[in-house]
């Protein structure tokens, strides 16, 4: 099996049958010494490595974006620019 310039491979038909993987499936790899294993992870294991990787994010980009004193609605339209439909200037 060839690894491609992204790092992809392609699991064949028969495993991913056999373990029932189809799109949108969550799997994991096992490392032990120089076997990787690949797991297939039930819808809630998967909702729940979901859940980790975004509270995670959240927490590394906390405190990140600085207003400078903006409340939300402010930064929000600066960021779409001014609306003619809502206030034509």
């Amino acid at each position: 099996m060839r690894v491609t310039s992204k790092g992809q491979v392609t699991i064949p038909k028969e495993i991913r049958d056999r373990m029932k993987i189809g799109p949108g499936s969550e799997v994991d790899f096992v490392v032990s010494g120089n076997v990787v294993e690949l797991v297939a992870l039930s819808e809630s294991e998967g909702q729940r490595r979901r859940a980790r990787s975004i509270r995670a994010w959240g927490k590394k980009m906390a405190g990140t974006l600085h207003l400078g004193g903006m409340t939300t609605e402010e930064y929000i339209e600066v960021l779409r620019g001014p609306r003619a439909d809502l206030d034509p200037r």
